[in-house]
């Protein structure tokens, strides 16, 4: 028992010697390896969130450039109304009878099938 702690501490007190003697070269990486190190973590930057978000700007621009009078939609507020006048940077929704509001178009976040206000 005596002698496996005399190992033990022996072994512990060659471990900074140990650690000294080891070449410059394994100390870090490799210029080559730090490049795809770098071009990878812009590769997945790229692939999970720059490309989703500019895919989901470019479908929100054409959900704007369609909307037309008679659209069912709903607002990024939950308000839920049929368009009755489009202008450049605003809407006009009826959301029940005799009752408008006056909307940026920016605000709205989907657009309804037809006939869906009807079934709420």
């Amino acid at each position: 028992m005596k002698s496996i702690k005399l190992l033990i501490v022996g072994l512990l007190s060659l471990m900074p010697a140990l650690a000294m003697a080891q070449d410059a070269g394994a100390q870090g990486m490799s210029v080559m390896g730090q490049i795809i190190f770098f071009a990878g973590f812009i590769l997945i930057f790229y692939f999970l969130i720059w490309r989703p978000q500019s895919k989901r700007a470019k479908e929100h621009k054409a959900l704007m450039s369609g909307l037309n009078k008679g659209d069912e939609v709903v607002t990024s507020g939950g308000v839920a109304g049929r368009i009755t006048k489009v202008s450049d940077d605003f809407i006009v929704l009826e959301v029940s009878d005799n009752v408008e509001i006056k909307i940026q178009k920016v605000a709205v976040a989907a657009a309804l099938p037809k006939g869906t206000l009807k079934d709420i």
